[in-house]
């Protein structure tokens, strides 16, 4: 198999990317097809599904080994189910799946035909395998067991920013700033109130800390911006 496309999103690092993309509805994204496949006929018809399947790969895991055991952050990140049981990076084979809502097709100067997309839990830069139709009356099983993966869903952080932070950041950039810190970035593990952590979001660092269920930005500074992720 070969990548079709590359995503870029404002995820430069692993760290703090959503665990799951619709957790993160405002995190947007832009997807530029390879040369091969940059052609507005592999997409006729495509604006009139509001949602789309990624078939991706774990680019940053390639190397590493697998294991049939994990440990989920869902469950605290101390308890270890089958590999098969998770969605974890680190797999026999590296593939991701992630449903996105499609928010609109772009004809750019440079690039062709772009997707811009919404609810994306990928890093920038990430290879895009396969893109199809999201179809509720196929996909969409409203009974479904969520298994231990439910059991947390609603265990979110209060995020408290000072007005003079939030100023830095770009204002369409905050909704999505702020539902990726409230899904808490720490690894599940971590529950040193005095720690902070950091993370990289739309060419910010972003410093925080958590006490029990609120979590503190200390520290918004300007960090790296590539130049793909300016297409955002």
């Amino acid at each position: 198999m070969k990548a079709v496309a590359t995503i870029y999103t404002d995820f430069s690092e692993k760290f703090g990317i959503p665990r799951q993309g619709a957790l993160a509805h405002e995190s947007e994204g832009v997807i530029v097809f390879e040369p091969e496949y940059r052609t507005e006929d592999a997409l006729r018809g495509i604006e009139k599904y509001s949602h789309l399947w990624l078939l991706w790969q774990f680019s940053e895991n390639v190397p590493k080994k697998w294991s049939p055991t994990v440990r989920p952050p869902r469950l605290g990140g101390n308890k270890r189910v089958g590999v098969f049981a998770t969605r974890s990076p680190f797999r026999p084979n590296p593939i991701g799946l992630t449903a996105v809502r499609l928010i609109g097709v772009e004809q750019t100067k440079n690039e062709g035909v772009v997707l811009r997309v919404a609810g994306v839990d990928l890093m920038n830069g990430t290879p895009i395998y396969d893109i199809k139709p999201y179809l509720p009356y196929a996909d969409s099983i409203p009974d479904a067991s969520s298994g231990f993966a439910g059991e947390h869903l609603m265990d979110t952080l209060i995020v408290v920013c000072s007005d003079e932070l939030w100023g830095k950041i770009p204002e369409d950039k905050r909704g999505a700033l702020e539902e990726v810190l409230s899904q808490d970035p720490r690894p599940a593990y971590h529950e040193d109130e005095t720690r902070k952590y950091g993370m990289e979001f739309a060419g910010f660092d972003i410093i925080f800390h958590v006490k029990e269920t609120i979590l503190y930005v200390d520290e918004i500074k300007k960090g790296n911006l590539t130049t793909k992720s300016k297409l955002l």
